[in-house]
């Protein structure tokens, strides 16, 4: 079953026990969804992959707003954010840890003979083609920075 399959199942599942925060996440996952499908052309089908992108993508943009929203104070209006996170993440494949991470940059680093912060374009190029979906591009990041320099 296709991930927007599973969406639109746990959307009507929402729907029937009257969860707003379910609802708001879906909804707006579903958009998403929607509106990269139209984007690219006739309606067709997105790969598994840029699904997952989509999913990442929300709940990264909804954790950044919480967190504003907690410097200024506002833990009223953080909730929901983190709460319709928490609902998204659900359909996310389990993230790797750091050291897992870690292990594939040493990797790479082997393979492609990167030295120094030059080759930092090149190796983030290859893990995070390796990791799409299973890793955070800002850890990816960071764990590549330090390998590096």
């Amino acid at each position: 079953m296709s991930l927007s399959t599973d969406i639109m199942t746990a959307l009507k599942e929402a729907m029937k026990s009257k969860n707003t925060v379910a609802l708001t996440a879906l909804r707006a996952v579903k958009s998403a969804i929607l509106l990269a499908q139209t984007e690219s052309g006739a309606k067709q089908e997105l790969t598994e992959e840029q699904e997952l992108k989509i999913l990442q993508k929300q709940v990264k943009q909804r954790k950044d707003s919480a967190a504003i929203f907690l410097e200024q104070g506002r833990e009223d209006l953080a909730a929901p954010e983190l709460a319709e996170a928490e609902v998204i993440s659900q359909f996310l494949p389990e993230a790797m840890s750091e050291d897992e991470i870690s292990k594939v940059v040493e990797e790479v680093i082997a393979k492609t003979g990167a030295e120094g912060m030059k080759d930092m374009g090149k190796v983030m190029g290859m893990v995070s083609g390796q990791l799409a979906g299973k890793a955070d591009g800002k850890t990816i990041s960071n764990i590549v920075k330090a390998k590096l320099s």
